[in-house]
């Protein structure tokens, strides 16, 4: 389907947290992100100075097979419009990665101690850096209602689960 790939190193890999690929009510979830052994703890020396992280990951648990770029209804719910697949934000996606920005609770040697990482148990990272503000969009940020109303409960309490 491409002609070209790149390579990119698996830097650690989340423990616990969310499992089952749920599409809502993922907040108040702790989990860690466990530094692979092959980068010295060191390499985290400051980042307990920051209240969160930026987390790339890969949404392993899909498959190739899933990719799907022809424009559908976000969830398969007719009442929002058919996006293009580099519209949503899922497994579909050509590289199928996912970025978060969990709150770094502690850090523990190799493990960040996080709330409301979206990925879930055994999720491969590709990288992670603290958020800076400055790095932040710029400018007031707009969006279409659809995504709002899709995502009203996505980072609700994990405890309140129907």
């Amino acid at each position: 389907m491409f002609n070209e790939y790149i390579q990119v190193p698996v830097i650690a890999t989340v423990v616990g947290g969310q499992t089952g690929r749920l599409d809502d009510y993922k907040g108040g979830v702790e989990s860690i992100i466990r530094l692979v052994p092959s980068i010295p703890e060191s390499a985290l020396e400051g980042i307990d100075e920051f209240s969160h992280l930026e987390v790339i990951w890969h949404f392993s648990l899909g498959s190739d097979s899933d990719i799907e770029f022809e424009p559908r209804s976000p969830r398969g719910n007719p009442d929002w419009p058919a996006t293009g697949g580099l519209v949503h934000r899922n497994h579909r996606r050509p590289a199928r990665i996912g970025t978060s920005y969990p709150r770094l609770l502690r850090v523990e040697g190799r493990d960040l101690h996080v709330t409301d990482l979206d990925a879930d148990d055994g999720t491969p990272v590709i990288d992670l850096a603290p958020v800076f503000r400055e790095m932040l969009p710029r400018g007031p940020v707009h969006q279409p209602e659809w995504p709002t109303d899709m995502l009203q409960n996505y980072w609700k309490d994990a405890g309140e689960r129907p």
